[in-house]
């Protein structure tokens, strides 16, 4: 058996968004250079809302783009035979722009360190940003967001799981799964 409790509704998240949107124009003096990137799966959405947001209040469509990170993963391994690899998507050159890594939850770092090295490959930004939309705590590497929704303290035995209608999912919420002791 296992216990769901609901910590952000689609308005909360709506709201995280917007903030975070905020402040990422104040943070870099403008979004001249700004460049939106979200790791896959649902850092994606969330940089196309942060984008969406941005047009909001300012009238400037910034760039966004996806990262796969797979083959950068230090747990590949163990993934299986098979790692399911999906494509990195990059339209704007990212040498000398702030790219802001979106991502939906920061836990042990791994994954925006993979993140780190996946970029590296790409071209040398001036920054690079990182924005999520919870940060659970329980760091493994020494990596913090920039930009964060919601901080949340978990115990390790428990997961966030992020939901988004347009990640295929039934709702926008983000809930807390324990297994029922």
């Amino acid at each position: 058996m296992t216990e769901r409790k609901q910590i952000l509704t689609a308005d909360d998240i709506r709201r995280a968004l917007v903030r975070i949107a905020h402040e990422i124009d104040e943070r870099n003096g403008g979004l001249q250079d700004v460049i939106l990137v979200g790791i896959r799966r649902r850092g994606v959405p969330l940089a196309e809302r942060i984008a969406a947001a941005i047009a909001d209040f300012e009238g400037v469509r910034i760039p966004v783009g996806q990262l796969d990170i797979t083959l950068y993963r230090d747990d590949l391994k163990l993934r299986g035979p098979a790692p399911l690899v999906r494509k990195t998507d990059i339209q704007s050159d990212i040498t000398g722009k702030v790219v802001v890594l979106v991502d939906d939850v920061l836990y042990t770092g791994r994954t925006v360190r993979a993140a780190l090295d996946a970029i590296a490959d790409l071209g040398r930004p001036a920054r690079i940003q990182l924005a999520v939309l919870v940060d659970r705590g329980h760091r493994e590497l020494p990596i913090r967001a920039d930009f964060v929704g919601k901080n949340v303290p978990t115990a390790r035995t428990e997961r966030v799981e992020v939901h988004l209608h347009d990640a295929g999912d039934e709702a926008d919420e983000v809930v807390i799964v324990r297994a029922a002791a």
